[in-house]
C-alpha cells in the first residue's frame, strides 16, 4: 500500500511528520511511521487534523488565498477550528455524524493536498 506523506496536528498545538499507509476516515485510530523511522499510533479524537502535503517544509512565504475552484471539488465551506485557524475549501464528504471529514484548499499553490477535519475540532463548520 502506498504510503501517504502527512503532517498531524493535536489539539494541544503539537505536531509529528511522518507517513502512514493505514489510515481509514471511518477508524479510530491509525500509525504514523515518523520522519525519525519510529512508529507511532495516533488516536483520531486527539487531533486537530491530518494534513496530507507535497513536502515537509512547504513554502514558509506562500500567502493563503482560497479562491481557486476545483471542478467537481464538491461543496464549498468554511472550517475554523479551536485554534483559530481557518481553511476554505471543498468537500465531498462532509457528514455531522461522522468524526471527521476530507477537505481540498481552495489554495491549489498551497502545501497541503488535502486535509482531513476531525469534527470535535472544527466549532464552525459552514458551507459558503
Amino acid at each position: 500500500m502506498e504510503k501517504n506523506k502527512i503532517v498531524v496536528k493535536f489539539k494541544d498545538g503539537t505536531s509529528m511528520k511522518g507517513q502512514t499507509a493505514n489510515f481509514f476516515p471511518n477508524k479510530t485510530m491509525f500509525h504514523l511511521e515518523r520522519i525519525d523511522g519510529k512508529i507511532v499510533e495516533i488516536t483520531i479524537e486527539h487531533l486537530k487534523a491530518i494534513f496530507f502535503v507535497k513536502d515537509y517544509e512547504g513554502n514558509k512565504n506562500h500567502v493563503k488565498t482560497y479562491n481557486d475552484i476545483i471542478n467537481s471539488g464538491g461543496k464549498k465551506l468554511r472550517v475554523k477550528f479551536i485554534d483559530g485557524e481557518e481553511i476554505i475549501g471543498f468537500t465531498l464528504s462532509y457528514s455531522p455524524d461522522r468524526q471527521g471529514f476530507f477537505l481540498t484548499p481552495a489554495d491549489l499553490k498551497g502545501n497541503n493536498d488535502r486535509v482531513f477535519v476531525v469534527k470535535s475540532s472544527a466549532p464552525k463548520i459552514e458551507f459558503i
